[in-house]
């Protein structure tokens, strides 16, 4: 019996600057520890270095600008249509500072992935390495979730922590918080390339099956 070929999981991915988690996933697509494609990158900044990242790996880019923004709703409408069009299965917040509305969110229900810098629901928002710093935790980590309409809020899929040394710079804790991610976030993309996870529809809890 011949073995069934998985089809890799054919994702978009959102930005907003050096896209470190983008090249992270692009590293290990073509190490082949990743079974997916990105279809399609969008940048919410023209000067995005994450933009360069994508190029020099061929991948489409979608470049947005502070002016395409002035209008949120028809921006997510048009980052929705290219996502759509770019055949994105699942879409990927990878460092991206713009809020994803409902034009996105109901265009991909429980398939928009997002990735957060601490071990959620604390230190929710922009400033959650820092905030948990300064707050004194022992223990940190990062979160991946399923993004809605409630910023820092969704169904959360998986979480690693990191420990906070003693003494150490704050630097040096965002050093090793990055690594965790760049770690994390492709093995919970390949979790999704394999369909194991899903959705309870009454507990919104997400299952991870073997």
């Amino acid at each position: 019996m011949t073995a069934q070929v998985q089809e890799p999981l054919n994702i978009g991915v959102l930005i907003s600057g050096s896209g470190s988690n983008l090249q992270s996933l692009i590293d290990h697509i073509e190490e082949g520890t990743l079974s997916a494609k990105i279809s399609l990158v969008v940048s919410s900044r023209p000067d995005a270095y994450g933009i360069e990242r994508a190029k020099k790996a061929g991948i489409p880019v979608l470049v947005m600008n502070r002016e395409a923004y002035a209008d949120t709703s028809a921006a997510n409408q048009r980052i929705a249509d290219a996502l759509k069009v770019a055949g994105a299965e699942y879409v990927v917040m990878a460092g991206y500072m713009r809020m994803v509305t409902a034009e996105i969110l109901n265009a991909f229900p429980d398939r928009v992935v997002n990735l957060h810098p601490a071990l959620l629901p604390s230190f929710k928002g922009a400033h959650a390495i820092e905030d948990a710093y300064n707050f004194g935790v022992k223990v940190t980590g990062v979160t991946v979730h399923f993004a809605n309409a409630d910023y820092d809020k969704g169904p959360i899929i998986a979480q690693q922590p990191v420990e906070v040394r003693e003494g150490e710079p704050i630097e040096a804790l965002e050093e090793r918080i990055h690594s965790a991610e760049h770690e994390l976030y492709p093995h919970v993309i390949q979790l999704l390339a394999e369909g194991r996870v899903s959705v309870c529809p009454e507990t919104r809890k997400v299952r991870i099956s073997n």
